[in-house]
């Protein structure tokens, strides 16, 4: 246990190292003061230093993936122009991922304490009303599908800890509670016809706990802890929030006397109505109300306050040593490979060596009998080298985010970073993506240069920007928050065409002017004829077989990742992953340069196409991954869920094959090239 919980401490101090070294932009520590602190001009106090801005994101929820905004469901806000006006500014990664933080009518004053239910505003519904009924409808649907608030203070999720019991397949329980610290909390709970919660959801009533109904979190409990960063013995208090936890309730405010602040626990909870005949309807009230306490705090520092969620999410309680004996293995894998191959290559240029100084007449066999045709141009070249200055452009991309993510600027506390930086990047790297493929296309021999700058430029973006697209007017259907507006689509769309296009055509022309490849070895002018092949070395078995090591290494860390995407849990094993993808980079190019030794030695010079394929099988693997883990892992309902779930697993597939075969590809390339750079040939 002691070496476990040092590897995690190791990944969450590798993943927030820079933001303890020096404070990234937004993230430095705001320092809160009491008003005496502040009446005494206390340094670093200013007028308002006392006040705590409370703000609320989207809701979504595990079972649709659809996400709404805060005021979809009818809950508190403030006026509409302070709704906008005071909205903290959002990065292009925010906006993309739907994210949509508004200020709260939660009014927390530092160090000053609210007990019993304050109340923050009131709801009247008259049921006979066809709009307003639809409104109490969406609250009885968000509750159904368990949609998560999530507020945010000093640029940290407010968490709601409970306890977790381990259970084993006959229901028997295998360890004690643990405690778990979500970062959002339901709006209510519902209770089914037989008395069972639907989802965990604490009800203060016995007895309302076996009656069917909706029950609305319109209470919550706040606790704000601090820690102190002047003299403790003084009354004026200068501090920084390191932790806030909330305690949702449901409370039926029709008997509270908010003058006498009774005891909570005392009153049932809040059911809503059902639907009802006109006849039978009447108005429906609702109150929400909050209270407040603060807690000093002295073992907590500013630049650890993240610790404590990071050690509750699920990816820090796996078998840390089992995925280290996984990578393990697969490196001992990989390494035999890599040494049969080379022994074994050794050995033939050796051999062909030796014959070719020999005096007496041998004849040719195996990969050397196809010297004439093993860089023939294959079919279908110009899209080949699309496809390659595409990839090239992804994995680029991929290599720089996952640097700058391992030095802590792409930490969770920046939220919308990684997005922002994966984004710009992409778009700036489009000269790679040009010089690759115009590089490629011009060796294969092509001169249709236009069509050429043109498909790179455009067809992969196009691919990727036309799915975003359509999965956009589906959310904006369903007036989802995660739908992004048309300003922002425009501000894409100036990206792709005013920087990346630019781009794509500046790195082809510099790809064009320069001389093209030379390969090793002539090519025949009348192509080879090709034997027949076995079952091993045809090229689907091939394909098939070439994916499943290279998946094999990132599947673990695949979990983690749409966990993150779609169960709304925290990422921050940068560290592994980089580590990760560094493995996948050695695998795939293993792979493909072994698959492509055996189809030349069996005398089929047709690499060209099966070495992309072959290690870009990798995102067939995690399609069908994605598939299981909508079935088994995800309750979702709704086809718009399930349109908007595959929709963005077609586009996280498209770049994994991008990249795991531009990977496969060049690895190849360099390896015939030294293989044939290797012989005498007549």
């Amino acid at each position: 246990m002691g070496k476990a919980r040092w590897l995690r401490s190791a990944l969450a101090v590798l993943s927030l190292s820079a933001v303890q070294g020096f404070y990234l932009p937004g993230l430095a520590p705001v320092d809160y003061c009491n008003k005496k602190a502040i009446d005494a001009g206390q340094q670093g106090c200013t007028p308002n230093s006392d006040q705590l801005a409370v703000f609320v994101n989207r809701l979504n929820s595990e079972h649709a993936t659809i996400p709404y905004e805060y005021h979809y469901f009818d809950f508190c806000k403030v006026d509409d122009k302070d709704e906008y006006s005071n909205s903290p500014v959002e990065n292009l990664g925010q906006v993309v991922f739907g994210d949509r933080l508004r200020p709260s009518p939660y009014v927390l004053t530092f160090n000053e304490d609210k007990s019993g239910c304050v109340e923050v505003c009131s709801r009247s519904y008259d049921l006979s009303n066809q709009d307003q009924l639809e409104k109490v409808r969406k609250l009885r649907a968000g509750i159904n599908l368990n949609y998560q608030h999530h507020w945010m203070l000093d640029n940290m999720p407010i968490t709601w800890c409970y306890q977790v019991q381990a259970t084993a397949a006959d229901g028997t329980a295998v360890s004690s509670p643990e405690q778990y610290c979500s970062i959002g909390f339901p709006m209510g709970c519902y209770i089914t016809q037989e008395g069972q919660q639907k989802f965990p959801c604490p009800i203060q009533d016995e007895v309302a706990r076996r009656k069917e109904g909706f029950y609305i979190y319109n209470h919550v409990d706040l606790v704000v802890h601090y820690h102190r960063v002047d003299d403790a013995d003084t009354e004026a208090t200068r501090a920084r929030i390191v932790r806030i936890d909330i305690k949702p309730r449901s409370f039926d405010h029709g008997v509270c006397d908010f003058q006498r602040q009774p005891h909570l626990r005392l009153l049932p909870p809040l059911a809503l109505p059902a639907d009802e005949k006109p006849e039978k309807a009447g108005v429906f009230n609702l109150t929400y109300t909050y209270s407040v306490r603060f807690v000093k705090e002295d073992n907590i520092k500013w630049s650890s306050r993240w610790d404590y969620i990071l050690d509750s999410q699920p990816q820090s309680k796996i078998q840390w040593f089992s995925i280290l004996n996984s990578l393990v293995i697969v490196l001992f894998l990989t390494g035999m490979i890599a040494l049969i191959l080379l022994r074994t290559l050794r050995r033939d240029i050796a051999r062909y060596n030796q014959l070719e100084n020999s005096d007496d007449a041998q004849e040719e066999y195996g990969w050397k009998l196809i010297h004439g045709d093993v860089f023939r141009a294959p079919h279908k070249g110009m899209i080949l080298s699309v496809l390659v200055g595409s990839g090239s452009q992804v994995l680029v991309m991929t290599l720089i985010t996952l640097v700058f993510a391992c030095m802590g600027f792409l930490s969770p506390a920046n939220r919308g970073a990684l997005m922002t930086c994966a984004l710009f990047l992409y778009v700036c790297l489009g000269t790679v993506a040009g010089y690759v493929s115009s590089r490629l296309y011009k060796m294969l021999g092509g001169d249709r240069w236009k069509a050429n700058v043109l498909l790179t430029a455009l067809l992969c973006p196009g691919v990727v920007f036309g799915i975003f697209f359509v999965l956009n007017i589906v959310l904006l259907a369903e007036g989802s928050s995660a739908a992004v507006p048309f300003t922002t689509l425009l501000a894409l769309l100036g990206l792709w065409f005013g920087v990346s296009v630019p781009l794509t055509f500046l790195g082809a022309y510099f790809g064009f002017k320069r001389r093209p490849l030379e390969n090793p070895v002539r090519v025949n002018q009348i192509p080879r004829q090709i034997p027949d092949q076995t079952c091993y070395t045809r090229p689907l078995p091939g394909i098939l077989m070439g994916g499943i090591l290279p998946f094999g290494c990132i599947f673990i860390q695949l979990y983690f990742i749409l966990n993150s995407i779609w169960a709304d849990q925290t990422y921050y094993m940068f560290g592994f992953l980089f580590l990760v993808f560094l493995i996948l980079l050695v695998t795939c190019s293993e792979t493909a340069i072994l698959l492509a030794y055996f189809h030349l030695c069996s005398e089929d010079y047709r690499w060209w196409w099966r070495s992309f394929l072959t290690s870009g099988m990798t995102a067939g693997y995690l399609a069908i991954y994605c598939v299981h883990y909508y079935a088994t892992k995800l309750d979702m309902t709704g086809a718009a869920s399930g349109f908007v779930y595959f929709g963005y697993t077609l586009i996280i597939v498209f770049l994994l094959w991008l990249l795991t075969g531009t990977i496969g590809f060049l690895a190849s390339y360099w390896f015939v090239r030294k293989v044939y750079g290797s012989i005498k040939v007549d």
